[in-house]
């Protein structure tokens, strides 16, 4: 049961137990069921959801020390059907997270899974990240932002460095190919306040953290839909 995410995840010094190896059972139960009522995912066979859903996800863990999984406030954008928050909070219990995602029926399938599971310390947010970022409930509210395969450098950067703490760090999941999306968010890097600390090979892909310097212009995100039309 769930070996793959086991074995491989040791090698990212992260020891399951069976209880959380439970979890990811029935994390993947719960996934294939509501994928058959609602699009969440195209990656259905067992093994490529261990390993290109949770383990992809858990590589995103490598950032996090023993201080930040305890203390720290760490936000999802765009986390869909929750990747890659929900395999690390499954692996890191004690993590304070918080999910946001922009469709209901994604968000009504994130709650599922979080009382299935019988996961505290975690809330779920349905809004798109250009209003969400607004509120003074949340902007600049979290010592780590995570995002994976939400969007361009340059319009992820937009919609979650309001979101981190000066000090905190924004990180994103990316592909090989990482050099021009970050020479085209050098400009936006610098708007919200941010810059570029450090790119992490892992795997196939990329890790880019992104420390926050100083708060980001009030004015920023800009409305629904138009980071994405206009990238800064």
């Amino acid at each position: 049961m769930m070996t793959t995410i086991q074995r491989e995840a040791q090698l990212l010094d992260i020891n399951l137990d069976a209880r959380q190896l439970i979890d990811f059972e029935n994390y993947y139960r719960l996934l294939i069921e509501a994928n058959k009522r609602a699009n969440l995912t195209t990656i259905t066979d067992y093994q490529h959801v261990q390993t290109r859903h949770f383990l992809d996800s858990l590589i995103c863990a490598s950032v996090l020390t023993p201080t930040m999984i305890s203390d720290s406030k760490v936000i999802d954008v765009g986390t869909g059907a929750g990747f890659p928050g929900l395999p690390i909070k499954i692996a890191f219990p004690d993590l304070h997270l918080t999910l946001l995602e922009a469709t209901a029926k994604k968000t009504q399938f994130l709650n599922h899974v979080v009382k299935e599971l019988d996961l505290d310390r975690i809330r779920v947010i349905t809004g798109r990240a250009e209003e969400v970022a607004h509120s003074p409930i949340e902007r600049g509210k979290y010592d780590l932002v995570m995002a994976r395969a939400v969007a361009k450098l340059p319009i992820l950067v937009e919609l979650c460095l309001p979101f981190c703490a000066v000090g905190g760090l924004l990180l994103a999941h990316k592909g090989q190919a990482v050099e021009k999306e970050i020479t085209d968010a050098e400009h936006a890097i610098k708007i919200l306040g941010g810059r570029l600390r450090e790119t992490i090979q892992v795997g196939k892909g990329n890790l880019l953290i992104l420390e926050k310097l100083q708060e980001s212009p009030p004015q920023y995100p800009r409305r629904s839909g138009i980071p994405a039309k206009r990238p800064l």
